[in-house]
Parts: structure tokens; sequence; C-alpha cells
């Protein structure tokens, strides 16, 4: 009888563990179908004078003079010349041509960590312990007994990498430098990749653009697919 019921409440406590294992893999997998699909996020200020655009030619230059040549600069301006078109303005081919003059920066890091949770769910059934006895005239017999089940959530603590990154937008008068507009756009992710940020925060310096003048908004873009 004691093996059997030991067999038994074996095969319970085996079956308790692996509901929670594929309970556990169920929640890993749906935190990183939640982070797939995870909006992209950006704080954007802006400070504006700026008159409606109406085809005035703009020359994109480095917020960094010595950025001038850089191939990098010169990737990444292509999104902000791309946003400025949808806006209304068009691209001057040199700066001598230009009525604005868009001087553009970038930036990410350095690098915080962070800690997050995850939830897991445990539990299992237990053995109570067999009991002896004197009793007249002889010995006694007490027993097996189950112990009480215990199930309930807790949480796996971890730690993560992320990157502060950020773009910045001033368009000035070429004639006298008269700045007509100044923004910026920041956001933190778990990437440092400026090819992935970038293009993003140039969106989201862009949307509502000129923008209420010494307003923070927080931007939402729908995720890119891969």
């Amino acid at each position: 009888m004691g093996g059997s019921l030991g067999r038994a409440g074996q095969r319970l406590i085996t079956a308790g563990r692996g509901r929670r294992v594929r309970l556990a893999g169920a929640v890993a997998l749906g935190l990183s179908l939640a982070a797939c699909t995870t909006p992209f996020r950006a704080d954007v200020t802006r400070f504006q004078v700026l008159p409606p655009p109406a085809g005035q030619s703009v020359f994109i230059e480095p917020a960094e003079p010595s950025e001038s040549s850089s191939l990098e600069f010169q990737t990444y301006a292509v999104s902000v010349q791309q946003q400025l078109q949808k806006t209304g303005f068009s691209i001057a081919p040199d700066r001598n041509s230009a009525a604005l003059v868009a001087r553009f920066g970038y930036g990410v890091g350095p690098a915080r960590e962070r800690i997050a949770s995850n939830p897991t769910w445990s539990g299992g059934w237990g053995w109570g312990a067999p009991g002896w006895g004197w009793g007249a005239p002889g010995w006694g017999w007490g027993g097996w007994g189950w112990g009480a089940p215990g199930w309930g959530w807790g949480a796996d603590v971890y730690s993560y990498t992320v990157w502060p990154s950020f773009v910045t937008l001033e368009i000035a008068r070429a004639a006298d430098g008269q700045s007509l507009f100044e923004g910026r756009a920041e956001t933190t992710q778990r990437t440092d990749a400026l090819t992935v940020l970038v293009p993003q925060l140039v969106e989201s310096l862009f949307v509502g653009f000129p923008g209420v003048s010494g307003e923070t908004v927080q931007v939402k873009l729908a995720p890119r697919k891969n």
C-alpha cells in the first residue's frame, strides 16, 4: 500500500512540475511576442517661430562641423531630408542657395541598468509523516496522510541594459542665422544601434511638426516589421 501511494504521489509531483515548466515557457513566449509588438516611444520638445512651410529651400548640415564629411551623418541626414520634403520644404544642393539651414545632431549612451521581473507559477503536493504510538496492550499505527498543497504566483527578478538616445534639429535663416526652430527627440531603448534608432527619432520629431512652442509631448510610432 505504501509503495503504491508513493508512486502515485511521485506522479502527482512530476505532473505539477510539468505544468509549471509549460506555464513558465508560455509566459516567456508571451513576453517575447509583446516585445516584438511594442510601439516606439519618444519624448519630443520643440521651440519655434517658424513660418508655414511653402517650398522654402533648406540645406542640411551637421550640428558638429567635424561630421561634415561623415558617411554616417549623410546616411541619417536622408531621414531628415525626407521629413522636410513631406512637410513642405525643398532641399537646397548647397548652403549658398538655401533660404534656411537645418543643423542636425544625434547621439546615444551611456548605458544604464534596469531591474524587472517576470511572473512565475509554483506549487506542489507533499506526503505527511507516518505516526507510531504506544497503547495498551501493544503498538499502534498512525497511518499516512497528504500534506497541504501550496500553489501561488512568484516572480523571477532580472536586470537588463538600456541606452538613452536622441536627435536634435535647429532650423535658422541662412541670411542672418536667426533661429526659427529648435527641436529634440529622445528615447530609452534596449539597443544602442543608431541605424535603428535615428530614423525613428527623426520621424517622431516631425509628428505634428512644427508643434506647439515650449511643449513636450510623447510620440508613439507603430512597431516596424523586421
